[in-house]
């Protein structure tokens, strides 16, 4: 190695000492010091709202929230003095929430918590019976002068969509008549034959994106009369994907059915891919219930994790139990599931001794669905 000359070197010693700290600023030391904020917590109710706090940092800053549920707006990053604004969006769980929005300037940080209640169940018409250790989460007692459309979706399909049924599903109305109608304090789900000839009626789903896991289910209803008339009162999983899960594989729950030409024995079925009527290995239990055709009778699902069981008037007709396999072919009953309405006309079980068009129009009608949940 050769060596520069002592005077050379003392020249070029400085040169590279400026050449190092010319450029940008990035290996300033971050500002020292700490966040002081105008409040450290935020109590929200369920149903959310707005709010905001100011602080000062030691230099530039910024916030994030650690949740989906909490939006912020963010006023002078570049200042030593800011503000957050909060958006809290509405909880529709049962259960609080919190979470936090975190300040960060330079090596500085704090947070700030927001906490959330959970929603209450709104409070109980005290005519209803709540089941002990349970909460109304969901009820329609009919008394308005039409369906709720946020609540309730009606089916439209055409004869032969499925059992080989005669009727067309319809939205609310065929030719001027209703198929659903709100009255005098009960849902009439109508069945008729139109001038066209088309035999026209209802299916209505419950919350039909969202359903429900669990609960007891109960709806008091009068059944309609006539050799043709199929009624019933059932669930299906919200949101199958039927290419994955067709049926019976995805599970279905039928709490109440009856057949016009078997006057007023009412049914209850499990339907999964290892129990169905196709193989002839579906769970089902059958009873007279005396008087189904002309008075209202309180028709019942409890279904757990461990057990589903319906019952006709607080007498259980149907006792299901969970295998505990894990296996989906024998309790698919793992996913929320929504209620349904119908009354068909004909097809392969309400039609197998024939159809009676004389008895038409018929009506099955309801008085209330309620739904519970353990608190």
């Amino acid at each position: 190695m050769k060596f520069l000359p002592l005077f050379l070197a003392s020249l070029l010693i400085p040169l590279f000492m400026t050449s190092c700290g010319d450029g940008d600023d990035d290996n300033e030391p971050s500002p020292s010091g700490t966040i002081s904020v105008s409040t450290d917590s935020f109590d929200f109710n369920s149903d959310g709202g707005t709010a905001s706090f100011t602080f000062s940092a030691p230099g530039e800053w910024d916030a994030a929230a650690s949740d989906s549920w909490i939006k912020i707006k963010k006023s002078n990053t570049l200042e030593r003095d800011g503000k957050v604004e909060l958006t809290v969006e509405p909880n529709t769980g049962r259960t609080d929430r919190t979470g936090s929005v975190t300040l960060q300037s330079g090596a500085s940080r704090t947070r700030v918590t927001v906490t959330q209640k959970g929603k209450k169940p709104a409070p109980a018409d005290p005519s209803i019976k709540v089941p002990e250790g349970h909460e109304l989460v969901w009820n329609d007692e009919f008394d308005g002068v039409e369906l709720n459309r946020s609540d309730w979706t009606h089916e439209v399909q055409g004869p032969g969509w499925v059992n080989n049924e005669l009727q067309t599903y319809v939205n609310t109305a065929y030719d001027g008549k209703l198929v659903t109608e709100v009255s005098d304090g009960t849902l009439k789900i109508n069945c008729f034959k139109a001038a066209d000839g088309k035999i026209c009626s209802g299916r209505i789903y419950a919350h039909l994106n969202s359903g429900w896991k669990y609960g007891i289910f109960e709806a008091s209803i009068k059944l309609p009369k006539g050799k043709g008339t199929w009624p019933a009162f059932w669930m299906m999983p919200v949101n199958n994907d039927w290419s994955v899960t067709p049926w019976p594989k995805c599970g279905e729950i039928d709490i109440m059915e009856e057949v016009g030409y078997n006057p007023e024995y009412t049914s209850s079925s499990i339907h999964c891919e290892a129990y169905n009527h196709m193989i002839g290995t579906q769970k089902t239990a059958e009873r007279l219930t005396p008087g189904a055709q002309a008075d209202f009778h309180i028709y019942r699902l409890e279904w757990t994790e461990d057990y589903i069981r319906t019952y006709v008037d607080g007498k259980m007709l149907l006792n299901f139990a969970n295998d505990s396999k894990g296996n989906i072919s024998t309790w698919p009953f793992t996913r929320a599931f929504y209620p349904i309405f119908n009354l068909a006309w004909g097809g392969d079980w309400g039609g197998a001794m024939g159809v009676d068009e004389s008895c038409l129009p018929a009506v099955m009608e309801v008085d209330y669905l309620r739904v519970f949940q353990k608190k």
